[in-house]
C-alpha cells in the first residue's frame, strides 16, 4: 500500500521479487544485493514505462536504475518479462491498498479512494495495454489473474460501502468496474487527463445514495 508520507490515492509500488526472478518454486533466496537491484530496476521501469511507453529504452532504465544492463538482463530476460514484473507490483500494490482500506471509519469515502487510486493506476499503464494485453489472456501468465485480484479488491469495498448505506445496494461489483472502464476509456480517446477525474467524480455522484 502507498508509503508513509505518500499523497493519499497514489499508490507507490512495494517489489516483492521471487526467490529469483524467473526461477521456480524452490529457488534459492536472492542476495540483499540482488534484491536492491530488482527493486531498483522495477521502479526505475514503472516510471519510464509511463512515461515513455512500453518502447522505452531498456539502457535508459539499467542506467536510472544504477545498475549496467547485464544486471537488467539476468532479472529480466525479455523486454516482456519486465513490463509484466513492473505491471503486476504495481497492480499487487493497488489491491493492498483495496485491503488496508477495509479498515477505514468511511466505507463510502474508502471506495472513493481507491477508485481514485485505480484511475492513476490506469492513466500511468495507459501506454502498455496492449503489450500486456496478450498476457492477461495467457494461461500460467503471471498476470492471467489480474481481473480476479481486480474484483476482490472491487467486491470488498464495495459490499462494506452498500452496508453503511453509502452506495445503492443494487450496484454489483461487475457493473462499478464496467462503468470505472468506460471512464478510463471515454477520458482516453479524448486525451485529457482531467477528464479522468472529472467523470469519475460524476460516475460516483450518481452512485451514491440521497
Amino acid at each position: 500500500m502507498s508509503r508513509p508520507g505518500a499523497s493519499p490515492g497514489v499508490v507507490t509500488p512495494e517489489a516483492t521479487p521471487p526467490a529469483v526472478a524467473g526461477a521456480g518454486a524452490g529457488a534459492r533466496p536472492m542476495r540483499a544485493d540482488a534484491r536492491r537491484n530488482y527493486d531498483r530496476l522495477l521502479t526505475a521501469a514503472a516510471a519510464a514505462f509511463a512515461e515513455r511507453g512500453a518502447d522505452t529504452s531498456l539502457e535508459d532504465i539499467a542506467r536510472q536504475a544504477g545498475v549496467g544492463i547485464g544486471t537488467l538482463y539476468r532479472h529480466f530476460p525479455t523486454r516482456a518479462a519486465l513490463l509484466e514484473a513492473s505491471y503486476l507490483v504495481q497492480l499487487e500494490a493497488l489491491c493492498a491498498q483495496a485491503t488496508g482500506l477495509l479498515d477505514e471509519p468511511e466505507p463510502g469515502a474508502a471506495l472513493v479512494t481507491w477508485l481514485r487510486a485505480f484511475a492513476q493506476h490506469n492513466v500511468r499503464s495507459r501506454g502498455l495495454k496492449e503489450v500486456l494485453a496478450a498476457a492477461t489472456r495467457e494461461e500460467g501468465s503471471p498476470l492471467s489473474n489480474c481481473k480476479q485480484l481486480l474484483r476482490e479488491a472491487v467486491d470488498g469495498l464495495l459490499s462494506r460501502a452498500q452496508r453503511a448505506g453509502a452506495i445503492r445496494s443494487d450496484l454489483t461489483p461487475t457493473e462499478l468496474m464496467r462503468l470505472v472502464h468506460a471512464v478510463f476509456l471515454t477520458a482516453e480517446q479524448t486525451g485529457d487527463a482531467d477528464q479522468t477525474d472529472r467523470l469519475l467524480s460524476l460516475l460516483l455522484d450518481g452512485l451514491r445514495t440521497p
